[in-house]
């Protein structure tokens, strides 16, 4: 006679229930973490141009950028890259340095520009996710130009959000918002979203990723003086390095002619085979984030 009460097979095939979940190490959940709390900043930061707390609302923006810009180097860090992360960073970047200073600028001075304000808007955003997704696109691709660990091709992402937002700086220190200025500021748009996706040649800094130790000392000084003034002056110190970034671009372009222009089309040439800057996602970064 059977058993009654035949206690079930603890053997039997876990395909048919599908895959098991099993546990995942806190230190991978850190840099979704950031990544979702940089998406929250950028959000944050459209909420607040909206209510017309426009120095809350950049300060959002900014921190979204820094928020998305360490989550990769954090990831490296503790070893907790992964391919969702992949897909949180992009998401992220579109939203921080594409439609929130977009909405952020449209809602400050833009949108008295009317139409051609909002067409700037959506110039700069579609811009920043094409720049985004070329790099996405690229970044398998095998045979690397020398000179793309000098230079980025084209202002990357981070920077352009950086920069598009001096009208709203140029604002705060006094400048009035006027229909005329909202038109210069139009243009801007437009101008910055070209940058996004042209192929100048954009000086990164990375080749001097090596400091002298005599220089060394001079340098920490330097970054407490730039952070020192930055908090006391803000706005100031955002509009000079905007505009000083700006000014540096036509002399990084002359210096990759000097030095590169007479490489073969093979080696020049983007689309022969380029990873930009870095590997994408959790474990890149380009300038400030991992576009």
């Amino acid at each position: 006679m059977d058993n009654a009460a035949t206690p079930p097979d603890n053997h039997q095939d876990d395909g048919a229930r599908g895959p098991r979940l099993r546990e995942i190490p806190l230190r991978m959940m850190v840099p979704n973490l950031i990544t979702v709390l940089a998406i929250c900043a950028g959000l944050s930061g459209i909420r607040l141009a909206f209510e017309g707390r426009y120095e809350l609302a950049v300060a959002m923006v900014l921190l979204a950028a820094f928020l998305d810009g360490i989550d990769g180097r954090i990831a490296r860090m503790m070893h907790a890259t992964s391919n969702f992360g992949v897909q949180m960073d992009s998401l992220a970047d579109i939203v921080n340095f594409g439609v929130a200073p977009a909405l952020v600028l449209y809602v400050y001075v833009l949108d008295q520009a009317r139409s051609i304000g909002w067409i700037a808007a959506l110039i700069f955003a579609i811009a920043s996710g094409l720049r985004l997704a070329r790099f996405n696109v690229m970044v398998d691709r095998p045979n690397k130009p020398k000179w793309l660990s000098e230079y980025f091709v084209g202002v990357p992402a981070p920077a352009g959000a950086l920069l598009v937002l001096l009208p709203v700086y140029l604002g705060f220190l006094g400048v009035e918002p006027t229909p005329v200025y909202a038109y210069g500021a139009a243009a801007y748009t437009v101008l910055i979203g070209y940058l996004l996706v042209s192929r100048i040649p954009v000086w990164s800094g990375k080749a001097q990723g090596m400091i002298r130790r005599e220089n060394a000392l001079p340098f920490i000084l330097g970054v407490v003086l730039y952070v020192a003034l930055l908090m006391s002056f803000t706005w100031q110190v955002l509009a000079a390095t905007s505009i000083l970034y700006l000014c540096t671009i036509p002399f990084g372009a002359r210096a990759w002619n000097r030095k590169y222009g007479s490489l073969p089309a093979s080696e020049t040439d983007v689309e022969e085979g380029v990873v930009p800057e870095e590997p994408a996602g959790d474990g890149s970064a380009e300038g400030m984030s991992r576009d």
